[in-house]
């Protein structure tokens, strides 16, 4: 790390994204009646647009539905690395998938990252398209992590990834190794799936925003699914779910095979010049940097701080530890923005991409392990190519039917202990916060006349209050102060202060209480 003393520059006080705050999107219509269409595809981030893309490219009608607005999802809080270096993962696929599978993983994630080189060239995206190499780094104090670094390099040249080893890189981050991987790319992801997404509406295609899609789907004869509260039905020949976390269960416990975690990022300008690459670390806590232009800046973003949804003790210190790292190694000028983000891994950290069911016409794609412009783009491949007729050969590698014996059924267990725990420990935890106690911008679990109920007094004033029951499976949420939103810590789902959904699998809001309905 560099020797210089942090000193704070300030974190902005209500997170905002990078791309999105540096972007200007289209809008859509609400979907107001019965639709008929080829395909439906619920979810409008970089795995829904990019399926859109391929199948109106091969004169499908295609129909996008997003419960709230494009982009709103993962794609827009990413770091957005497109890199084939997805941490300490090699190693452990060459350990429980095998050598041909574990370079099938590589090499569908290495033909993802050409391809969407090559689209952003033909289709002359400004979208910052940059070739840099990728720097996966232990520190030195660690010995352990030293020593699985080495292993991963070795299961590189197993498999013929053309890293290199370093004893040292560019950067003062005090590392003990390296992995080296050259020819990766960074980007803005915003820009180019808005050019995307222009392709598809050139095509004809179709896209409804705030259109929430229920679990109901009929799948005799056409397929049909339903709008939330089962308004209205959207005909179709084929369905994909690019929602993050699967529309449709149809008995296949995604949320008991999907943990999520949380994530942070600040996109800062450094006092001294950054010289390229993009970082990832083995040792904990988790560091990831890479630069982006702003302007005729350049910034940096800085990322990390990973822990399971609802189970941060302090979200906005993450963000405070992410500042001190960034300054103690580059100095800040100023910070204009910070998120956070939150990813699905599955229990072989391999994404489950393909058909829910042989007979049914609903293809998956989740569980993408912060990992999700390589993985989403090789999902849409995948799915178009089903949908097509076309033969795949990595169908049976992301097959979302596997179960992987080990490290699967440890990780089920622990998961879902994990479920069991959350569900008791909410239940019965002893609460002295009162209402009038809040100040400003504060929210707590609160007594509120009897009761323990969620409550966040604006900075009017105004107190809003939330049953923090989730209503997904009846885990009871935790405020997070860094976002101002209600998290469950047992499947990840994410309600607003007024208790709107803005993650799944839930779909269902909190219920809002009125002050005087607390008894």
């Amino acid at each position: 790390m560099g020797s210089q003393e942090h000193v704070s520059q300030g974190l902005p006080q209500f997170p905002e994204s990078f791309w999105r705050g540096s972007t200007e999107l289209p809008s859509f219509p609400k979907l107001t009646e019965d639709h008929v269409t080829d395909v439906a595809i619920v979810g409008a981030g970089i795995t829904g647009i990019t399926t859109a893309y391929l199948l109106s490219k091969a004169g499908y009608q295609v129909t996008l539905l997003e419960a709230g607005e494009i982009l709103s999802g993962t794609t827009g809080f990413t770091s957005a690395k497109i890199s084939t270096q997805h941490g300490m993962i090699y190693d452990d696929l060459l350990k429980h998938f095998g050598e041909e599978q574990a370079r099938m993983y590589y090499q569908s994630n290495h033909e993802a990252l050409e391809w969407m080189i090559a689209t952003a060239e033909d289709l002359s995206l400004d979208c910052g398209m940059t070739r840099e190499a990728a720097y996966l780094y232990t520190d030195k104090e660690d010995g352990k992590k030293l020593k699985d670094l080495e292993a991963e390099f070795a299961a590189y040249q197993k498999l013929g990834i053309p890293g290199e080893w370093l004893d040292q890189v560019p950067l003062p981050l005090g590392a003990g190794g390296a992995i080296r991987l050259p020819g990766q790319a960074r980007f803005h992801p915003l820009h180019y799936l808005k050019g995307l997404l222009q392709a598809v509406l050139d095509q004809g295609g179709k896209v409804y925003e705030h259109t929430t899609i229920g679990e109901k789907v009929d799948t005799e004869g056409h397929l049909t699914l339903h709008t939330e509260g089962e308004e209205f039905q959207i005909r179709c020949r084929h369905a994909v779910s690019a929602s993050h976390f699967p529309f449709y269960d149809g008995g296949s416990l995604y949320f008991s095979r999907l943990h999520a975690e949380r994530s942070y990022c600040l996109a800062f300008e450094p006092e001294t010049d950054y010289e390229g690459g993009m970082y990832l670390s083995a040792s904990g806590p988790t560091r990831s940097l890479r630069a982006v232009e702003w302007g005729d800046k350049k910034l940096v973003i800085a990322g990390g701080e990973n822990h399971k949804t609802g189970q941060g003790i302090c979200t906005f210190g993450h963000y405070e530890k992410l500042e001190r790292f960034a300054g103690e190694l580059l100095g800040i000028r100023s910070i204009p923005y910070r998120w956070s983000t939150q990813d699905l891994i599955t229990l072989d950290n391999v994404p489950y991409i393909g058909k829910r069911a042989e007979d049914e016409e609903i293809y998956i794609a989740t569980g993408f392990g912060k990992w999700g412009m390589t993985n989403g783009t090789l999902a849409a491949r995948l799915i178009a190519d089903g949908i097509m007729g076309n033969s795949n050969p990595y169908t049976g590698l992301y097959d979302p039917t596997r179960f992987k014996a080990v490290p699967g059924i440890k990780n089920f267990i622990v998961q879902n202990f994990s479920v069991a725990k959350e569900l008791v420990s909410g239940k019965v935890e002893i609460v002295h916060k009162k209402t009038r106690e809040l100040g400003p911008d504060e929210g707590a679990v609160v007594v509120h006349e009897g009761r323990r109920v969620g409550a966040y007094r604006d900075p009017e004033g105004k107190l809003h209050l939330v049953d923090r029951t989730c209503t997904h499976m009846g885990c009871e949420c935790e405020w997070n102060d860094g976002e101002r939103s209600w998290d469950c810590p047992c499947h990840g789902s994410r309600f607003s202060y007024e208790g709107q959904v803005l993650e799944g699998p839930a779909t269902v809001p909190l219920k809002s209480i009125e002050a005087e309905d607390v008894n």
